[in-house]
Parts: structure tokens; C-alpha cells; sequence
């Protein structure tokens, strides 16, 4: 041991001849070396250090053999010639020499080396001393040192695992955080125990390296011989310091877990508001016993471990009640929908750090309407918590019941969102629905604050449909803006409707339209089945993650074989409304040719248009249209409008020049029978076409 040029003797030119009292004053020995004369004469504290008697010293440095074992004399002799060879000044060495009795204890020398004008070394000056106590001094701080190291690690350590608990969530998160490299195991521990109590019993939630179970101990009495059970009826932690202390405490134990090689053990019991919810267990298998530091460490930890474990064990209840909640207010079952292929889905929304927050007021419904019409809805309200599905339930009964009421799309959104104007919420809610008759294919929609549906056609691609639309639920009413304008698309055979809410295209750093663009060339890319296109939509939605819920339908129209009889659809044409008339006509042009009526469709289509046209001109209300299927003998389709005006109309001559007066004309030509009807306050004019019976 070596400390030439750390610690430097420096021997001025009037130190003195005889230094013995001063250095004895600080234990210390002085030596004079002739290099020349090969002499060693040393003081008498110098013997006193070396453990040797004046008779039994010649003066010489091989006398000095018996005192230096071999190893230490050859390190030695080389750390001096160095020092010589180099032109040092001085060197200094920490050596171990052998006392009288057989003892080894460490000494310290320092030399001065004393050259002529040449440089030529002549003698070394210098000192020994007795350095035990001086390195033992050393060892004893570099092991507190070390200690300390220790302590600052654990410690480390610890507040690392209580960081990270604070963000688990569920009882599977702390015991990950538990066995991740920063957690508990990092501490030394060879395997982890846990359990939690339930019904006076301790069930095992987690336990070390695999194949360590111990059978009979994934549920156990609170009464049993077992630690864990122990430090939960006691409420106090249990350390263990050794194999054979454990052996001896938990006999019924101990035989299981000999193939872990345990040395010790801490079991500490997981307590909140002074009541045990569990246990943890730390197994080692390099270690005996515990610091009175460590075990704070451990029993404080403990603490944190109790804490987060409550936390999520809350979280996981309320997440129960949550989930039952939003289960209960969606539909529990979709009917099947002749003559279309449905799929519906819904993915509930993660957003860290909250409890009871994976739920919101996403959903969808499916409403069988008379005619062989169905019904599509998809809505949002406002919201991720209890209230907003609370909301969400009253709102998808309603807008289910005005549907199969009979109102017209525009109406049951107008209606609905007066209800929830109503509801004595701030809540809002956007919404889409679409009325679709799948023998026709005609489908009408009404937007309410949502985002527009897609279709996909048979090929595989995706469009984005426009759909006007109307303030969302709940606003409308309280700005008085009750306009839902209507839409119609003809949703051809093998067409997929899409309808969703938000969370499956906003993406984080993008806008809705860059959203609608990719979920577009995903449904391209998607497979043909409507189930497994609805898989493959929600797990990209989980892939993604986000802070929002998503609700998905699906509805793909089939071919029909043969005409279905008793096909019936109804336009509300509204008096200064040129997209309901247009709307109307486009659901007549493609009920007509679905429905058999493709030769004569022109015709049917020229005179509805007079009807209509005829009931906005000459009455003051609006004009409802109604196309449906009459099987008898033969097969007809019959066209009805019906207005408020209890006037009945009149078939008269236009003059040459007349602009009017030539509509039922018309229809007295073109259709096979007409006729006119008093309904209630006002009135329906009807006529029929014989159609062919093929589709």
C-alpha cells in the first residue's frame, strides 16, 4: 500500500541530529539509511515499532527479514528502487510486518532521499509508525461509508417504488411496480409475496419466481401458520434472520420453499386506517438480517405499498359499477335486421390518473320501424363520468320511442332535443340518425351536431357522406333552432353504412378532416365482413389509446332475392323546402325501381311530383308523401300525399295559354287509378301503377 506523493516528508537542511523526542511525542520512530556503508540505524521507538530488541540488530536491512514477511519485503525493495531510479524526493508505503508473537499489523514509513551534487543518492532519512489504528479508522469510515451508500440506494429505491405506485391504477399495476427493476426486488429480495384479505380470509394476489407456489396458499385463513396470516392478525411486521428462524417459526411453511434457498425474510402487513387489507413478503437469499435503518425503510414502504393498493382497489370497484352502468344504458341486444348484415361496438375511454372515469355517454341503437324500415342511431353526450351515461340513457329511450312513434327523422331529432333541453342537465349531445328501408335502400338522415357517416361499397371504397345538419341536442331547443334538414342516400346492395362517434377519427395532433381521411383508408383496407370490420376498427382505437370513448354501427345491406311485399316509405315535404322535395323525389325514384316499378318509374315520378307540387301550391301546410306496395291480384304501387286543406281538387281544361290546371290531367293519363280521400282536417290524393312481379 503505496502513498509516495500523497503524503511527503520533507527533511530540511537543519533537522535536527537527534529528533527522537519529537517524533516520540507523535508515536513515530525515525530511521537514517547509508546507502553507502549499506547501514539501517534506527531509533529506539523505531525498534519499539518493529518489535525488536537492540541485541538482536545489527544495524543492517536484512536483519529487519524476520519483522517483514517475504511478499511485503519484495513490494518494498521494488516501491524504493523506483522512487531512487526516478529522481524522487521522497516515497511513502503502508506495509504489514510480523510481531514477536506471530501477528500481523500495519505499518507506515515515509522516506527523505538525501543525493550529492551529481545526483547520486547517499541516504535515506525518514520515519515508521504504527498505523493499525489509523486504518482500521479508515476501514471503519469507508464501511459507514458504505452504509451510507447502502442507505442512500434503499432509500433511492423506495421513494422510485412510491413514485411509480402513485400512478397504478389497478391491483395488477402496484404488483408490477412491486417486481419491476426499481421496485421492491431491486432491494435484494430473491421473491415477492402478496395477498390480500377478503372475508376474514387471505387471498394470494402474487407470488415469486415461477414455480415457487406453494400449494394450499392461495387462500388462507387469517388464523393459519403462515407469516402473512401472522402479521395481519397482529399488525405488526415480522422479520426473520435467518433459515433456521424460519424453519422453526413456520414449520408447515419452511419444507415448500427450501428449494428458494431463503436466508431471511420481511413480511410487513398493509395497513389503512388501521385495518388490515393485506400482506407483502420479502424473500433474500443473500443476507441475514435486518438494520433497524432497513427496517424502517421496509415498514414505511409498507405504508406506501397499503395506500396504493386501496386507491386501486377503489378504482377497480367504481370501475365495476362503471362499466355495469354504461352495459345497462347501451343496448343489451341488437335485433336482427332482415334483408342487412349489423355489427355494433364500444370501447370505453382510459384516462389516467382519474377514478370511475372509464365511462361516458357514447352509444349506439338499432330500431326495428314499421314497413320493414329500421332505424340507426349514434350519439355522444357531453361528458366521461357517471352523469353523462345517466344522460346518455335517457336520451337513447326517447329518441328510440319517437322512432317507433312513426316521426319523421327531423322530428324525432327535434323532439329529442327538447327532451334534453327539458332534462334540467348541461349536458348536450350530438347525435346522427338514419332511417333506412332495406328493400329499397333508400336511407334518410338527419345530423345533429355529429360528425357525417361513411359508406363503403362493394369494391372496398370509403366515401364520406355531407349531411347537413342541425345544432346538437339539447342547444338547439335552447337557441330555438329546431331545423334538422334531411338527407338522402341510396344505400345500394353490398354498400356498408358506418356510423361512429369522434373517438374513432380524432387523432392527437391532427384535425377532424385529416381523422376522416385515415379512417376512410382504413375501411378501404378493412376486410368485407361487417363483424371483423368492426374488430378491426376498435382495435386500432386501442392501439391508439386516447382520452375518449367510442361507439361504432355498422349496417351492410343485402340483396333481396324477391320483392318484399307491404314495402312502405314516407317523405315530410315542408312548404319552402327545395331539399325535402328533392329528398322526396330521390327516395320515389329508388323505391320504384327496388320495388319492380323500373319501366314505369318516370311516370310514377312525374305524377307524385305533380301531387306534391299541387298540395305546397294550393294549401298553406306541408305535404306528406307515402310510397308503398299493394299486393292483390297483380301487384301495385300506390302513391299518397296528404295535405292539411280539406278542399278537394278539381279536374278542369287548361286554356292555350294557361300555365295551370293540366296536373290531374296528367295523373288521370298516367296512372292506372286515382282517387281522393278525406282525412281528418284535410285530405289524400292517391293513385297506383301496375308493376311487373320481378324486381
Amino acid at each position: 500500500m503505496a502513498d509516495r506523493g500523497a503524503s511527503e516528508l520533507s527533511l530540511p537542511d537543519h533537522w535536527p541530529t537527534h529528533p527522537d523526542p519529537i517524533l516520540a511525542l507523535n508515536r513515530m520512530g525515525s530511521f537514517d539509511w547509508d546507502l553507502d556503508a549499506g547501514l539501517f540505524h534506527m531509533d529506539a521507538r523505531a525498534h519499539e515499532i518493529f518489535d525488536m530488541r537492540r541485541e538482536e540488530y545489527d544495524g543492517r536491512p536484512e536483519s529487519l527479514a524476520p519483522r517483514i514477511p517475504a511478499a511485503e519485503a519484495i513490494r518494498l525493495d521494488a516501491l524504493v528502487a523506483q522512487a531512487i531510479k526516478d529522481g524522487s524526493e521522497n516515497y511513502g508505503v503502508y506495509f504489514r510486518m510480523r510481531l514477536r508473537d506471530g501477528r500481523l499489523r500495519w505499518t507506515h514509513t515515509q522516506g527523505y532521499i538525501r543525493r550529492d551534487d551529481t545526483g547520486r543518492p547517499r541516504r535515506i532519512i525518514g520515519i515508521v509508525r504504527d498505523a493499525t489504528e489509523e486504518l482500521r479508522d479508515l476501514a471503519d469510515r469507508r464501511e459507514e461509508a458504505a452504509l451510507d451508500d447502502a442507505r442512500r440506494e434503499q432509500t433511492n429505491v423506495v421513494q422510485l417504488t412510491t413514485a411509480a405506485l402513485a400512478h397504478a391504477r389497478t391491483v395488477q399495476d402496484v404488483i408490477d411496480v412491486l417486481k419491476d427493476t426499481h421496485g421492491l426486488t431491486h432491494l435484494g429480495a430473491t421473491s415477492l409475496v402478496m395477498g390480500l384479505v377478503e372475508a376474514g380470509r387471505i387471498r394470494l394476489i402474487a407470488e415469486g419466481p415461477e414455480g415457487s407456489f406453494v400449494p394450499g396458499t392461495l387462500v388462507t385463513g387469517i388464523d393459519e401458520p403462515y407469516p402473512m396470516s401472522e402479521v395481519v392478525r397482529t399488525l405488526t411486521p415480522r422479520f426473520i434472520e435467518s433459515s433456521d428462524e424460519f424453519a422453526l417459526g413456520y414449520p408447515t411453511l419452511w419444507p415448500h420453499i427450501t428449494d428458494l434457498k431463503i436466508t431471511s425474510a420481511a413480511y410487513l402487513p398493509l395497513i389503512v386506517q388501521a385495518r388490515p387489507i393485506g400482506a407483502v413478503g420479502l424473500l433474500y437469499s443473500d443476507r441475514e438480517g435486518f438494520t433497524p435503518e432497513e427496517r424502517n425503510i421496509l415498514v414505511a414502504l409498507g405504508s406506501s405499498i397499503a395506500q396504493s393498493l386501496q386507491r386501486a382497489m377503489f378504482y377497480e370497484q367504481e370501475k365495476d359499477i362503471a362499466q355495469g352502468l354504461q352495459q345497462a344504458m347501451l343496448p343489451r341486444t341488437i335485433p336482427s335486421v332482415p334483408g342487412a348484415d349489423v355489427a355494433v361496438r364500444y370501447r370505453a375511454a382510459t384516462i389516467g390518473g382519474s377514478l370511475g372515469r372509464d365511462i361516458g355517454g357514447d352509444w349506439y341503437d338499432l330500431i326495428p320501424l314499421p314497413g320493414g324500415r329500421v332505424g340507426a342511431v349514434i350519439g355522444d353526450v357531453q361528458g366521461h363520468d357517471t352523469h353523462a351515461a345517466a344522460v346518455m340513457g335517457q336520451l337513447r329511450i326517447v329518441l328510440k320511442a319517437y322512432a317507433a312513434e312513426g316521426h319523421t327523422p327531423a322530428t324525432v331529432m327535434a323532439r329529442a332535443s327538447v327532451f334534453l333541453h327539458e332534462l334540467d342537465t348541461d349536458r348536450f349531445a350530438t347525435c346522427l340518425y338514419a332511417e333506412a328501408d332495406l328493400s329499397t335502400g333508400v336511407v334518410q338522415m338527419v345530423r345533429a351536431g355529429h360528425i357525417d357517416p361513411l359508406v363503403r361499397g362493394t369494391d372496398g371504397a370509403c366515401r364520406r357522406i355531407s349531411v347537413p345538419g342541425g345544432m346538437p341536442l339539447g342547444l338547439s331547443a335552447e337557441f330555438r333552432s329546431l331545423e334538422y334538414p334531411v338527407a338522402t342516400l341510396e344505400l345500394d346492395p353490398g354498400h356498408t353504412l358506418l356510423l361512429c362517434t369522434d373517438g374513432l377519427v380524432e387523432q392527437p395532433g391532427a384535425d377532424l378532416d385529416d381523422g376522416m381521411r385515415a379512417l376512410t383508408d382504413l375501411i378501404a383496407e378493412g376486410p368485407d365482413d361487417v363483424r371483423k370490420l368492426a374488430d378491426r376498427l376498435i382495435e386500432v382505437a386501442e392501439e391508439r389509446g386516447g382520452d375518449d370513448d367510442v361507439a361504432l354501427l355498422l349496417l351492410r345491406r343485402r340483396g333481396a332475392d324477391t320483392p318484399r311485399a307491404g314495402g312502405r316509405l314516407q317523405q315530410h315535404v315542408a312548404p319552402g323546402d327545395p331539399d325535402a322535395l328533392t329528398g322526396a323525389r330521390h327516395m320515389i325514384r329508388a323505391a320504384v325501381r327496388a320495388w319492380g316499378g323500373r319501366d314505369r318509374s318516370d311516370e310514377i315520378e312525374l305524377v307524385a311530383d305533380e301531387l306534391v307540387t299541387n298540395a305546397l301550391m294550393h294549401t298553406e301546410g306541408a305535404a306528406i308523401v307515402t310510397l308503398r306496395v299493394l299486393v292483390g291480384e297483380g301487384r301495385r304501387l300506390r302513391v299518397e300525399v296528404e295535405d292539411s286543406s280539406s278542399a278537394l281538387p278539381r279536374r278542369r281544361e287548361a286554356g292555350v295559354s294557361g300555365v295551370s290546371g293540366r296536373g290531374l290531367l296528367l295523373v288521370d293519363l298516367l296512372a292506372d287509378a286515382w282517387g281522393v280521400e278525406a282525412r281528418g282536417g284535410g285530405k289524400c290524393v292517391w293513385c297506383e301503377f301496375e308493376v311487373s312481379e320481378g324486381a
